[in-house]
């Protein structure tokens, strides 16, 4: 699963590679983004064209009438994608790129439960393939937006079972694109398994979602 990453630079080459300004609007750096506050996605506008956007993390489904289930929506089981009306419309035509340069996990359980940050060689950002949708309620409309996951491949498996979609950039142009097809889609959704994707052990100051410096991702020593 992914519960918790973080996006603490601004990710030029990605966005570059997506014709979009290299600076994201108002970005501040965000070292334990948590459900329920925003993930910087890609995604593409009514005419298609790439759009960077803040979106709430935790998908509520345009059809919702309680906007609380988005916190029970913050990833989507990629096996899932073609079974669930929730994730009916977005897959077909609300798919969306999750900026990020970096993720959490833990491992253990009870007081030796210990938190790991991924991240890619360099720390440089990476994308994760993502869905989006948009509610109509009293407050007027909410965009909001799930991680998809995936089983773990054979080199993430000793940390958790499921894991991030974690594109390399040429997949995540198809992902993107509408003229995909759902079916194809979701043959893009593989856990990733190159080299480049390391680890490390950091300190439970990341466990609480109030804590959101560079502390969350300093080597435990």
């Amino acid at each position: 699963m992914c519960g918790r990453s973080s996006l603490h630079d601004a990710p030029v080459s990605i966005l570059e590679r997506f014709q979009l300004p290299p600076m994201l609007p108002g970005f501040t750096p965000k070292y334990n983004i948590c459900p329920t506050q925003e993930q910087w996605t890609i995604l593409l506008d009514d005419r298609s064209v790439p759009k960077a956007r803040a979106l709430r993390w935790g998908l509520v489904p345009s059809w919702a009438k309680d906007m609380s289930i988005g916190v029970r929506m913050i990833n989507a089981r990629a096996e899932s994608l073609a079974d669930r009306p929730s994730w009916e419309t977005p897959l077909r035509s609300r798919r969306c790129l999750v900026l990020a340069d970096g993720y959490y996990e833990w491992t253990g359980s009870g007081k030796s439960r210990m938190p790991w940050f991924f991240h890619m060689s360099g720390h440089v950002p990476f994308v994760m393939a993502g869905l989006w949708d948009r509610v109509t309620g009293v407050g007027g409309e909410l965009d909001t937006c799930t991680i998809v996951t995936t089983q773990a491949g054979s080199r993430m498996s000793a940390y958790h079972h499921r894991v991030p979609v974690i594109m390399p950039l040429e997949a995540a142009e198809r992902w993107l694109d509408r003229a995909v097809s759902p079916r194809g889609a979701l043959d893009l959704l593989t856990p990733y398994e190159e080299a480049d994707l390391e680890c490390y052990a950091v300190s439970k100051y990341v466990n609480s979602p109030a804590n959101d410096s560079p502390d969350c991702i300093t080597p435990l020593n």
